[in-house]
């Protein structure tokens, strides 16, 4: 997947896992880039035990880091093999007419949601005044970190003027909701947080908000890699519980033979 000279390019990531394969007879690299460390450590398990991976690559190193310009770095010189991005960002960067890569699995469109424990939120700017407001720490993340950014934006609210927490994921903002560490986070909204969250305290951000993709760079027509990946990502994001997870849209055809991308799927959104 990755040639060469690719291999040389260090990437701008220091958080990485790493795993080499027993019996590999090659030094080639198979590069994920994820934004969090929870979904690395996942995927990480799941593709050192990829069996089709272990045939055509030495080693896999997933990397995490949640900004824009590491995504960007990753994106623009071709390092990741398998990528979680959005389709703005790969349109930005033409990522798929000149890094070859193409979507592997895609999440289904979504609503943002400011979510409070105790009452309804306002979209007013003398409400989040005095409040404190859990944000995810990478800034790709629509619902945890971009739109609610527009919002106070749209409000008239210097940023640094508000009391803002970081989490490292929208389930460590969930935690510091129900600890009472914050009034009101920014995510979306699952099934099973009604468990912990009254559905009569969200307050919509935004509909429609569009999915992140899995792409995977296919340079050659390696559909055994890219229905192997396809499933074993599915596995992997299915075992994070979470209904809006298992809402998957899969753009390989891989239940029969021949394997390859479902028609059309290299143009949805």
């Amino acid at each position: 997947m990755v040639n060469s000279d690719l291999n040389k390019l260090l990437p701008v990531s220091s958080y990485s896992y790493t795993c080499k394969f027993p019996s590999a007879v090659n030094d080639a690299v198979f590069r994920v880039h994820v934004p969090v460390q929870g979904i690395a450590s996942r995927l990480q398990s799941a593709l050192c035990d990829n069996e089709v991976l272990a045939k055509q690559f030495g080693a896999v190193e997933v990397y995490w880091g949640g900004s824009l310009a590491e995504q960007i770095e990753f994106l623009a010189k071709g390092i990741a093999d398998l990528i979680l991005s959005k389709d703005n960002i790969m349109d930005a960067m033409m990522a798929e007419s000149t890094q070859n890569y193409m979507p592997l699995i895609g999440y289904p469109s979504y609503t943002a949601f400011f979510i409070s424990s105790r009452e309804k939120p306002k979209i007013e700017k003398a409400y989040f005044l005095d409040k404190k407001i859990g944000l995810v720490d990478y800034p790709t993340s629509r619902s945890g970190h971009i739109l609610p950014k527009q919002i106070f934006k749209q409000l008239d609210i210097d940023v640094s003027a508000l009391s803002i927490v970081y989490a490292s994921s929208h389930s460590a903002l969930r935690d510091l909701l129900s600890k009472g560490e914050v009034d009101i986070i920014a995510s979306y909204w699952q099934e099973h947080d009604q468990l912990r969250f009254s559905k009569n305290y969200i307050t919509p951000i935004a509909d429609n908000v569009s999915g992140s993709k899995w792409y995977i760079k296919m340079s050659d027509e390696n559909t055994d890699l890219a229905c192997s990946l396809q499933s074993s990502v599915n596995d992997v994001v299915n075992d994070m519980q979470s209904n809006y997870f298992h809402s998957l849209k899969h753009y390989w055809q891989c239940s029969t033979a021949p394997y390859g991308l479902i028609e059309g799927s290299r143009d949805e959104n």
